[in-house]
């Protein structure tokens, strides 16, 4: 006799996924890139389904569902996937090289630190200090422009 009752779970598919057209997923698609990619709503730390829903005239079980259907994620992972895309972006731009991970993480959406590094290593299976790490090792101009603004902080102000 097993020690556990462990029961397979069966994919189930959400009732409320069928109750959208596919015609209305597609519009409601586009709806949802246009603001939360194109007017860059996902750097809002206060931007959620639920204001996506009221700017959209609709509700959030029908966001929920064209982001599950249409994208294959679910709401958070979906603005977090593009928060995450502009901090790699951030992370080995030279003109960026000044800021700390709380700044980058704030400047994408964030609302902490930890929620960052979490969403990072998900998504790229390496921290976001080893990644900027791994793209300064493999550009030298990078990490020469390091080592200058490093210099430039060090100066003394009186010269």
């Amino acid at each position: 006799m097993a020690k556990y009752n462990i029961i397979d779970k069966k994919e189930k598919e959400a009732a409320y996924r069928s109750l959208v057209s596919p015609r209305l997923m597609d519009e409601l698609r586009e709806k949802i890139l246009e603001i939360i990619l194109i007017q860059k709503k996902y750097k809002d730390k206060d931007y959620s389904a639920k204001k996506l829903a009221e700017d959209l005239g609709t509700n959030t079980r029908y966001i929920s569902a064209v982001v599950n259907v249409r994208f294959h994620m679910n709401y958070t992972s979906f603005v977090n996937k593009f928060r995450i895309e502009e901090a790699m972006a951030i992370l080995v731009d030279k003109r960026y090289q000044h800021l700390n991970m709380e700044d980058i993480s704030s400047m994408v959406g964030f609302s902490n630190r930890q929620s960052f590094y979490a969403s990072f290593y998900k998504i790229n299976g390496v921290t976001p200090r080893d990644y900027k790490i791994k793209h300064l090792a493999q550009h030298p101009s990078m990490r020469e422009a390091k080592k200058e603004s490093r210099r430039g902080a060090k100066a003394p102000k009186n010269q």
